[in-house]
């Protein structure tokens, strides 16, 4: 018997995925904002494991014995603005895909495969979200590694587009898809799967806001534990080709290579203990903004295909 996809009767249509889009897009700013200091550190370790090699809290102290406490703040506006644009696509997409499927599939059908669904409507959301993100994560990585680079964002992005043209902002573009897609296809499944087997058990609709919340909170950090482990080797290879310029002649493919080969395992997963708690805290954060701020709007639930 066929379901309606989106529980709620209205918003409906545009306006529906527009609310859908507004509260990804605060909820990536929020988490993604909040979250610099640790990135900072974490993106310093990759940068330089010789340096900071003491781990995610000795990493804290020596960036402020060296450079002070601002410069955990580094690259925060391109963050905040790039992960604005990126949440709006990420979230309204991955909504609007699994709409499509339905449309395509019927109900019952994606239902049945709705694993599938999970990952291809995350995969096709999180394409059109890094197309929007890479300018801006190309200038958060320059103004971390390089702190004398320029001062904040408009500085940054202005600073590359001059010297180095259009073109730079998408060399780590490759790596950003190896790294996003898997991440989010990761992120967005386990938390289907983690909270569809909590209200196996919990009645949703008897739980209160708090209640649904909480669930948020976990399956979100479960879902972010899980995410950061699989792309932690493709984070560590963006931050490398996006340090410096390549050299003339250069190629992004056989700079991920050479990349690739100076990094081996081990070093593609310098600065997973920050990442795996930077992660966490950020994917249980988004999942809980998320749907505070759809129950605020009057667009509660999704797309939603769980048995």
């Amino acid at each position: 018997m066929a379901a309606p996809a989106a529980k709620q009767d209205s918003p409906k249509g545009i306006d529906l995925y527009a609310r859908f889009a507004f509260a990804g897009a605060v909820c990536c700013s929020v988490t993604h904002g909040a979250a610099t200091p640790l990135d900072v550190v974490k993106t310093r370790i990759q940068l330089d494991p010789a340096t900071y090699n003491r781990g995610m809290i000795g990493g804290f102290r020596q960036v402020i014995q060296k450079e002070g406490a601002g410069a955990l703040l580094t690259g925060f506006g391109p963050t905040a603005a790039g992960y604005f644009l990126q949440g709006a696509f990420k979230f309204g997409g991955y909504e609007f895909f699994k709409q499509q499927a339905i449309n395509q599939l019927g109900y019952e059908t994606a239902a049945n495969n709705r694993t599938a669904v999970y990952l291809a409507s995350s995969a096709a959301a999180e394409f059109m979200a890094d197309i929007a993100l890479c300018p801006l994560e190309a200038t958060r990585i320059r103004l971390v590694s390089q702190p004398t680079f320029a001062n904040g964002l408009m500085g940054g992005f202005s600073r590359i587009a001059k010297e180095e043209g259009i073109g730079a902002f998408y060399s780590g573009f490759g790596p950003i898809l190896f790294k996003q897609v898997p991440y989010t296809m990761a992120k967005f499944v386990v938390f289907e799967k983690v909270s569809e087997a909590i209200y196996k058990s919990v009645d949703k609709n008897s739980l209160s806001t708090g209640g649904q919340t909480a669930v948020n909170l976990g399956s979100g950090l479960i879902a972010g534990l899980a995410a950061a482990i699989i792309s932690q080797p493709a984070d560590t290879m963006l931050s490398k080709i996006n340090k410096t310029q390549g050299l003339p002649g250069e190629g992004t493919v056989s700079r991920l290579i050479k990349i690739g080969k100076e990094l081996g395992i081990r070093g593609s997963y310098s600065g997973i203990g920050a990442r795996l708690f930077m992660v966490g805290g950020i994917t249980a954060g988004q999942f809980a903004i998320y749907g505070d701020i759809k129950r605020i709007l009057g667009a509660t639930g999704g797309v939603e295909i769980s048995k």
